[in-house]
């Protein structure tokens, strides 16, 4: 058993405690942008400029639909405590990475900048993002699996811990599952990357990926059912790649051989009318 005896608060300013999960966010959110400014210093087609506002418009709208999925999971506690719904204490994956999309998307459409070469850019990063934040879910004592008796399982102590009823009691690691699982996706997308046509091609291996391990680990994963006896993170899943399937058959999605990585994709001829 690995004891984690951590203070959720890594520390105060004044009388505020800044928690360990607030602060693997910022850092998530930080690596991510990073990610794609750094990137974007090496591709002729995104101008940093464009990298930079993608990120402060997606940023925002991450937060958002982060938080609205959140809400709508805990409804039974935010329906009798309505004055807690604005609030940072609880955020989605689903939510952050869709809301995010979706505010580039939109902006990629206004500014008429390629949104499936954004997000090809971006899928590395975000994935890698995500390895970040987990380490302060694991900081934090959320995010746990269910009880376990395996040699490696963790055990929460601190009662400052969010782990509530489950402090002291065994459990499966799942942020570290999903550590581990995320960094190994980040260097199957960094081996992919270039080599999928047409764009957007990446972004979506990265999303089928993220649900696939979302409707398996969630088996193993504490939480409240949200529709079919599965929890809304496996739902979600289950959509998203259903759809990312149907994407990538439909679009043809294909590897590409070495030396044709960089060949930009002409757009489609309009049909005559």
């Amino acid at each position: 058993m690995i004891d984690i005896n951590v203070d959720p608060v890594a520390f105060y300013i004044g009388s505020h405690g800044i928690r360990w999960y607030g602060v693997m966010v910022a850092l998530a959110v930080l690596t991510m942008v990073t990610w794609l400014v750094l990137w974007a210093r090496k591709d002729p087609r995104i101008k940093i400029d464009t990298a930079i506002n993608a990120a402060l418009v997606g940023i925002p709208s991450g937060i958002i639909l982060s938080r609205l999925l959140h809400v709508i999971d805990k409804w039974d506690y935010f329906m009798h405590n309505p004055g807690k719904i604005i609030g940072g204490d609880g955020l989605t994956i689903w939510g952050a990475v869709l809301g995010a999309s979706l505010g580039i998307w939109i902006y990629s459409k206004i500014s008429k900048h390629s949104f499936a070469h954004i997000a090809d850019v971006m899928a590395p990063g975000i994935i890698l993002s995500q390895a970040v934040g987990r380490i302060g879910c694991t900081l934090n004592g959320c995010c746990f699996g269910t009880q376990t008796d395996v040699p490696w399982a963790i055990v929460y102590t601190n009662p400052a811990s969010e782990a509530g009823s489950f402090l002291g009691v065994p459990v499966h690691p799942t942020q570290i599952y999903e550590i581990i699982y995320n960094l190994i996706v980040f260097g199957i997308l960094l081996a992919f990357r270039k080599r999928l046509k047409p764009d957007g091609s990446l972004f979506i291996v990265y999303l089928a990926f993220y649900a696939i391990w979302r409707l398996g680990v969630d088996f193993i994963r504490d939480g409240s059912p949200f529709l079919f006896g599965l929890h809304q993170a496996q739902v979600i899943g289950i959509i998203v790649l259903i759809i990312c399937i149907v994407i990538l058959i439909v679009r043809r999605t294909r590897w590409v051989k070495k030396g044709e990585e960089d060949k930009v994709e002409p757009a489609p001829k309009k049909a005559k009318a």
